[in-house]
């Protein structure tokens, strides 16, 4: 008899990946196909949906024929996605009526200025702070500079979706318009404590209400495929936001847990027993949803982490340069003092300075381009450190242990000095491709795979662990010089959250 598999699709913002997962919760097939990133002249970040749609075509066609050639049934499909880029496209047609506005797009700047006296209204509501990152503001944006997006809004035939939604659409055939809470509690648009959009806010950032996809759990039904080659028929079970996809991949549900994951940007999030109470440094969000049963979490997010390092690779020319840029920093024991803070597009968590701008402090004569990329990755793991301090403040409470994963985190010298700067060990995931691993098990929970939680957690995970080796006196020195370059950076260092 073949044996079931779980199509598991983690759509993020440079490459589309797929994973078929079988019953042992383990992975058994791997495809993927690179997306690009638009940077405009004006300076914003784009990504073109179609683009994103072929790609996911591209890996499912992929995992169709392993499945073929193999003897074994997709049972379902499992989507984890780039969160808060924000697509438009039109009912009728399913065409795409603009790019995707990139998550790390600031073209919204202006209008989270113009609506600052309804900031506290909004993060109190939503658990988000207002800024550039919530799709809110980007649809807002599509809608007052976008004719076409007017024209569409006016005549009731514009869907508004994260990237989950845009792909459930096209899977099902333009049949399915739905998000799940995770990814609907990025847009700044849902009320956490009733679980609904809401419609002053939506009034407030003039955006229909129709034009907003359905809420359902992360585990559950989001319709079946349609027109998919080898894949007719078969259930969507599962949609998460990818941080929150890699939280439930690291198999610890036990509130008090606090997980980073490594990318482009950087993802912290700690679950909580239930809605923590409202605070400006940090973002309130849904974990998850199964079964009617919401997870709170407390998160911060960082702009530019693993796209720092990238920043360093293309100034200093080189053609592969995250690669280049890593392995630079690797030829030096230390950055010697110099700091650089990442803080092109501002700062997010805990910070959320917009204002703030890149700086690079602590430069002598002896320092070398390899310290500059040094400087770089260290910067990483600081401004992990700022966020994961700032959640031990709220929570009055001390993480035994950070559970590490994404792509950043093979660099084994981060980690041990993430694991130096936190004073606590760090847990590293083996596992490259979490987000999707946690998507396939919520899928498996919905077709009856695993009883529940419980049985998950025990199911076999491979890890690393890095110790605490820098002595008190010498982190206590190295993040105080981090903070000072921070407030450098910043025109007003002391309007803190």
């Amino acid at each position: 008899m073949p044996s079931g598999l779980i199509l598991a699709i983690d759509q993020g913002t440079t490459n589309t990946k797929a994973l078929l997962v079988g019953r042992s919760g383990a992975t058994v097939f791997r495809a993927s196909a690179p997306v690009v990133l638009i940077h405009t002249a004006l300076g914003d970040v784009e990504q073109a949906p179609q683009q994103l749609w072929d790609s996911v075509r591209k890996v499912i066609a992929e995992c169709v024929l392993y499945a073929a050639q193999s003897g074994s049934s997709i049972d379902a499909l499992a989507i984890s996605n780039q969160r808060e880029t924000a697509v438009a496209w039109d009912v009728e047609t399913g065409a795409p009526i603009a790019n995707a506005i990139s998550w790390q797009c600031t073209r919204s700047a202006e209008i989270c200025r113009r609506l600052e006296p309804h900031s506290e209204a909004i993060r109190v509501k939503t658990g988000l702070p207002l800024a550039t990152l919530i799709s809110a503001g980007k649809w807002a944006w599509l809608l007052e500079n976008g004719a076409e997006a007017q024209a569409r809004a006016k005549a009731g035939t514009l869907h508004l979706g994260t990237v989950d939604s845009w792909l459930i659409h096209r899977l099902t055939g333009g049949l399915v318009h739905a998000t799940d809470l995770s990814n609907a509690s990025r847009t700044g648009l849902l009320n956490l404590e009733h679980l609904t959009w809401e419609t002053e806010l939506l009034d407030l950032f003039g955006i229909p209400l129709a034009s907003m996809p359905e809420l359902r759990s992360s585990s559950g039904s989001f319709g079946v495929c349609n027109g998919i080659p080898g894949l007719e028929g078969v259930p969507i079970l599962a949609a998460i936001g990818d941080s929150h996809a890699a939280m439930f991949g690291h198999g610890q549900y036990t509130p008090g847990t606090v997980k980073a994951t490594y990318g482009t940007g950087s993802s912290l999030m700690a679950l909580t027993p239930s809605l923590a109470a409202d605070t400006p440094a940090l973002a309130r969000t849904i974990a998850w949803s199964i079964a009617g049963e919401t997870q709170f979490a407390l998160e911060g997010n960082i702009a530019m982490t693993g796209s720092a390092v990238q920043w360093v690779g293309d100034f200093l020319h080189f053609a592969n340069p995250a690669q280049e840029a890593a392995t630079l920093a690797a030829n030096v024991p230390n950055a010697d003092g110099v700091y650089f803070v990442p803080a092109m597009v501002g700062l997010g968590a805990p910070h959320w300075d917009a204002a703030a701008r890149g700086t690079i402090a602590g430069l002598g004569r002896s320092h070398t381009s390899a310290h500059l990329a040094r400087a770089a990755v260290d910067a990483i793991a600081y401004q992990v450190a700022d966020v994961f301090f700032a959640m031990e403040k709220v929570g009055g409470i001390t993480f035994p242990v950070l559970h590490a994963d994404g792509g950043a985190t093979r660099n084994s010298t981060l980690m041990q000095f993430q694991a130096d700067i936190l004073g606590q060990p760090v847990l590293r995931s083996a596992d490259e491709e979490l987000s999707a691993i946690g998507a396939s098990w919520l899928a498996g929970l919905a077709l009856g795979w695993w009883s529940g939680l419980a049985e998950i957690a025990d199911l076999p995970r491979a890890t690393d662990q890095f110790t605490p080796a820098l002595a008190l006196p010498e982190r206590n020195r190295l993040y105080s010089g981090w903070k000072t370059a921070v407030d450098r950076a910043r025109l007003n260092p002391e309007a803190e959250p």
